[in-house]
C-alpha cells in the first residue's frame, strides 16, 4: 500500500512554514490522540501517519531531502526509514515537549494521568560501518547485510507485576509540613514494564532473549560521504517484555579510488601527457565513476591546465544535480633522452619556437588554486 504524501496527511502546502506545519500537527494530535479515541485503531494510525509527517517537515534537512526525492529519500530499508519511517509510540510522544511546550497536553485534558500507559522499553541500537566505492556513492546502491540481533524468544510468558499490580508504577505518600505529599515513580521490580517473567526457554537470557543473524536489506542514497550515518528503525536490539525494536545505525566509509580524488561533489583526475603529445595535441581517455570518456587535447597545451567535465562529478544527498570532474594536465618531461633526441632537443633550444612566451590567459598555479576553491 502506498504511502501518502506528508503535505497532504497535515492539510498544508508545500510552501507552509514551520509555524503552520506546527500548528496543523498539534489540531491532528489532539484529535486523534489513543487517550482521546481508545480502543479506536483507526484514530491510532492516523495519529501516528500524522506525528510521522511532522517529523520530517519540522526537520529543515528532512524536508529537503523529501521535497526532491518523495518517500524514496526517506527509507532505509523495508520495515525502516532514514527519516519518518518506523516511528513509535515512544518517539511520537518525545515530540510533545515541541508541539505543546513542555507536557503532554492530555494530563490536564483528561485528569492527570489519562495517558495510563506503562513505561515502554526500548531496545538497545546497534552500528555497522558500511564501505561504499565512488561508483555506489555515484549511484546508489542496496545494500544486504547480515546483523546479529537481539530478539525475543518464542514462548516467553508474562505475568502482572506483584508489586504495582500491573500499573507499571508505585505511589509513595510522605507526611511533610504542608501536609501528606503523593508521589508516583517506575516500579524498581519490573522498571515501569507492569509485567515481568512468568517463564522462559532455555538457551535464553534473564529477559527471555536469544542472538539471531538477520538479513537486512539497505538502501544507500546517491552522494552520501564518508563519516555519514544513517538510521534504518527497528532493526537494532529486540527490548524485553514487549518493548520497541531499537534502531541499525549505518556509518558510512568511502573506499579511495585508484586514479580519482573525490572533493565534495567534485572529482580530480590527474593526466599525464608527453611532450610530443602536448605539442602536437592528442585524443585521450579519461576515468570516471561509470567508464572512460574521451576528450581532445589542443595542439600546444601547457602543464597544469585544468579541463572541466560538467557533470561528470558525484551527487549531494541534499542538492539537486551533479559535481564536475576536474582534469589536471601535467606534461612529462622526458629523461634519459638517447643521443639523437638530445641533438634534436639541442636544436630546439636554437628555435624561437621553444622560448617561454605566456600570456595573461596562461594563468599561474596560484590563479588556478584561487579559481578551484574560490
Amino acid at each position: 500500500m502506498s504511502k501518502r504524501d506528508y503535505y497532504e496527511i497535515l492539510g498544508v502546502s508545500k510552501n507552509a512554514d514551520a509555524k503552520q506545519i506546527k500548528k496543523a500537527y498539534r489540531k491532528l494530535a489532539l484529535k486523534f490522540h489513543p487517550d482521546k479515541n481508545p480502543d479506536d485503531k483507526a484514530a491510532e494510525e492516523k495519529f501516528k501517519e500524522a506525528a510521522e509527517a511532522y517529523e520530517v517537515l519540522s526537520n529543515s534537512d528532512k524536508k529537503q531531502r523529501y521535497d526532491q526525492y518523495g518517500h524514496a529519500g526517506m527509507q532505509g530499508a523495508a520495515g525502516g526509514g532514514f527519516g519518518g519511517g518506523g516511528m513509535n509510540m515512544d518517539d511520537i510522544f518525545s515530540q510533545f515537549g515541541d508541539v505543546f511546550g513542555g507536557a503532554h497536553p492530555f494530563e490536564s485534558f483528561f485528569g492527570g494521568g489519562a495517558r495510563g500507559r506503562q513505561r515502554v522499553v526500548k531496545g538497545s541500537n546497534l552500528r555497522i560501518r558500511l564501505s561504499l566505492n565512488l561508483k555506489e556513492v555515484s549511484q546508489g546502491v542496496d545494500k544486504k547485510i547480515k546483523v546479529s540481533r537481539l530478539v525475543n524468544a518464542a514462548g516467553v510468558t508474562y505475568k502482572t507485576c506483584g508489586t504495582c499490580h500491573g500499573s507499571g508504577q508505585v505511589t509513595r505518600i510522605s507526611n511533610t509540613i504542608l501536609g501528606q505529599m503523593q508521589t508516583s515513580s517506575p516500579c524498581p521490580v519490573c522498571h515501569g514494564n507492569g509485567k515481568s517473567i512468568d517463564n522462559r526457554p532455555s538457551g535464553t537470557d534473564a529477559n527471555g532473549m536469544l542472538k539471531k543473524e538477520e538479513t537486512v536489506k539497505i538502501t544507500i542514497p546517491p552522494g552520501v560521504e564518508d563519516g555519514m550515518q544513517l538510521k534504518v528503525s527497528g532493526k537494532g536490539n529486540a527490548a524485553p517484555l514487549e518493548g520497541i525494536n531499537g534502531d541499525l545505525i549505518v556509518l558510512i566509509a568511502i573506499k579511495e579510488h585508484d586514479t580519482l580524488i573525490r572533493d565534495g561533489q567534485n572529482l580530480h583526475f590527474d593526466h599525464y601527457i608527453s611532450f610530443s603529445d602536448a605539442a602536437l595535441g592528442t585524443t585521450s581517455e579519461i576515468p570516471t565513476v561509470t567508464g572512460k570518456v574521451k576528450i581532445k587535447l589542443e595542439e600546444g597545451i601547457q602543464s597544469g591546465k585544468i579541463l572541466r567535465l560538467k557533470g561528470k562529478g558525484l551527487p549531494s544527498v541534499n542538492v539537486y544535480g551533479k559535481g564536475d570532474l576536474l582534469v589536471h594536465i601535467n606534461v612529462w618531461t622526458p629523461q634519459n633522452l638517447q643521443k639523437e633526441e638530445k641533438k634534436f632537443f639541442e636544436n630546439c633550444k636554437k628555435s624561437d619556437t621553444f622560448t617561454p612566451k605566456p600570456t595573461r590567459s596562461d594563468k599561474s598555479f596560484f590563479d588556478r588554486v584561487r579559481e578551484m576553491f574560490g
